[in-house]
C-alpha cells in the first residue's frame, strides 16, 4: 500500500503513504448506515435497501445515507419512491442507478406529520427479511422467487404510504408518478425566479 500510494500523480494520495495501514476514505460509518446499491436490476419492483453496521464501510458502489428512522425506510422502500427513482434516476445499460442527487434529493415527502404509523410497516419487511437467513437481499427482491411474507409486507407497506399522499391510493404507477411531479412543482416553485411585471 506504501509503495502504490508512493506512486501516485496525486499529492493527497503521496502523503498517505505515511500512513498505510489507514483507509483513505472519508466514509467510516461509527454507527448503523442504510445502504442503497448504486446499480440495481431493472427487473426488480424494490430496490434492495438494507441497514448495514460498522465496522462496515460502504465503497463508492454504495449509497450511505446516516440517521435513518423505519418511518423514512418504510417511505424509501415503497411503490411511491420506486416510481419516482425509475423516472427520474440515470441508467447502467438499463438498469437502475440510484443517485442521492437526483433522485433521493428531489423525492417529495407527504406533508402528514406524523411518521410514525409507518413504523409496523418497516418493521414487517425487515421481520420478513428475517425469516429467510440464507438468502441475500439480490436472492429476496428477484421477482421470480421473492418469498410471499416479503412480498405481502411490501403490498401493506405501499398501501399505508399511498394514503399519506392520497386517501383514495392510486392505481398505477403513472398516477403515482404524476401526483409526485404536481408535488415537486409545487415545491420548488418559490425557488424559481419570478418573471419581473410590465408597465
Amino acid at each position: 500500500v506504501k509503495q502504490f500510494r508512493t506512486e501516485s500523480k496525486k499529492p493527497a494520495t503521496q502523503k498517505l503513504a505515511y500512513y498505510p495501514t489507514l483507509l483513505e476514505g472519508k466514509t467510516i460509518p461509527d454507527q448503523p448506515f442504510l445502504a442503497i446499491p448504486q446499480v440495481s436490476s431493472e427487473r426488480r419492483e424494490y430496490v434492495p435497501f438494507g441497514w448495514v453496521e460498522p465496522p462496515t464501510i460502504p465503497s463508492d458502489k454504495l449509497r450511505y445515507i446516516a440517521d435513518i428512522t423505519k418511518p423514512e425506510f418504510a417511505i424509501l422502500t415503497s411503490a411511491m419512491h420506486m416510481a419516482w427513482m425509475r423516472t427520474v434516476t440515470g441508467r447502467m445499460k438499463s438498469d437502475y442507478m440510484y443517485s442521492v442527487g437526483v433522485v433521493y434529493n428531489t423525492f417529495p415527502l407527504p406533508k402528514a406529520k406524523n411518521l410514525d404509523k409507518l413504523t409496523p410497516f418497516a418493521q414487517a419487511i425487515l421481520d420478513a427479511r428475517a425469516n429467510h437467513p440464507d438468502a441475500t437481499l439480490a436472492d429476496l427482491y428477484d421477482p421470480d422467487v421473492m418469498p410471499a411474507d416479503l412480498r405481502r409486507a411490501h403490498i401493506a407497506n405501499d398501501r399505508a404510504v399511498d394514503k399519506l399522499y392520497s386517501r383514495a391510493g392510486f392505481k398505477s404507477e403513472r398516477d403515482r408518478v404524476e401526483h409526485l411531479f404536481a408535488l415537486y412543482e409545487q415545491q420548488v416553485a418559490p425557488m424559481l425566479a419570478q418573471p419581473k411585471k410590465r408597465r
